[in-house]
C-alpha cells in the first residue's frame, strides 16, 4: 500500500485531507506541529480526528505531534506574539499580522525528514486558492519549488517519487467544504479560530473563512460561534478591513 505523511492542524483543510489519502488509498503518518502557536487547541482537534477515524480501522499507522519551540525566534506575528488577531476576510491587508515567517517551509521540511525515514512516497499539505494572496508559502509557485527541493535535498534516499502533494492547491474553501461533506468529514473535531479561546470567536480571518465556506457550500456547519451576525464583505486585495 501506498504510504503518505500528512501535515494535519486540526483544521479543516487538513482533515479533508486526510480523508482524501485515505480515500485515495494511502497509509498515513499524520504530523502536526506545536510551534509556539496561540491557538494550539487545534493539535486536540487533531488528535480527536485522528482517534475517530482509527475507530473506523482506517489505515492511520500514527500521529506525531512535534515540538518545534520556534515562536520566539519567529516574533511579529499574531498567532505568536501578543497581537490582535485581526477580524475580516482573508484578501484585507491585515491578515497579513498571521503570517508566521518561513513556517510552512519549516514544517514541510520536517514532514520530508519523516518521508525519508519512513519510505512515504508522498508529503500532503492542505494549501488552498483562498491563502494565496496573504501567504506566498501556499501558492503553486512555492509547492512547484519545494519539490525542486526535496529532489535536491534527498537524491538516493527516500522513495524514489517522492513528492509533495498538494490536492487543494488551486480549490477555493468551499469547494473543500463541499468535498469534505461528500467525503463524511467529521466537522466536529476541526478547529479553524486563530483567537484559541473555548469556542470559535466567528470574527477572526479564519472564523470568517470557515463560516463562509460551510454557507457557500451547502453544507450544515456544526461550530458554535461566540459571534454569528453577518459575515463581513470581501474586501479587495490590499484594502484593510
Amino acid at each position: 500500500m501506498k504510504k503518505a505523511i500528512a501535515v494535519i492542524s486540526g483544521g479543516m483543510d487538513s482533515a479533508t485531507l486526510l480523508y482524501h489519502l485515505l480515500n485515495s488509498g494511502y497509509e498515513v503518518i499524520a504530523v502536526s506541529f506545536n510551534y509556539g502557536q496561540r491557538h494550539k487547541v487545534e493539535l486536540g482537534y487533531a488528535r480527536r480526528l485522528v482517534d475517530h477515524l482509527k475507530k473506523d480501522n482506517r489505515p492511520i499507522l500514527a500521529h506525531h505531534i512535534i515540538d518545534l519551540p520556534i515562536a520566539q525566534y519567529l516574533h511579529g506575528s499574531a498567532l505568536t506574539d501578543d497581537i490582535d488577531v485581526p477580524e475580516g476576510h482573508y484578501a484585507a491587508d491585515s491578515m497579513k499580522q498571521t503570517v508566521v515567517a518561513n513556517r510552512n517551509a519549516i514544517m514541510l521540511s520536517v514532514a520530508t525528514g519523516v518521508a525519508v525515514a519512513e519510505n512515504a512516497e508522498v508529503i500532503a499539505a492542505g494549501m488552498h486558492a483562498g491563502d494565496h494572496p496573504i501567504y506566498s508559502d501556499c501558492r503553486p509557485e512555492f509547492a512547484a519549488r519545494f519539490n525542486e527541493m526535496i529532489r535536491a535535498a534527498n537524491e538516493g534516499y527516500g522513495h524514489p517519487d517522492m513528492r509533495l502533494l498538494t490536492p487543494f492547491i488551486n480549490n477555493t474553501k468551499a469547494e473543500i467544504a463541499e468535498g469534505g461533506n461528500e467525503m463524511g468529514v467529521a466537522w466536529e473535531y476541526t478547529w479553524s479560530c486563530y483567537k484559541g479561546g473555548e469556542i470559535h470567536c466567528g470574527k477572526c480571518g479564519t472564523c470568517v473563512e470557515r463560516r463562509e465556506a460551510f454557507s457557500l457550500a451547502g453544507v450544515v456547519d456544526p461550530t458554535s460561534y461566540e459571534y454569528e451576525g453577518e459575515l463581513p464583505t470581501e474586501p479587495n486585495v490590499g484594502e484593510a478591513a
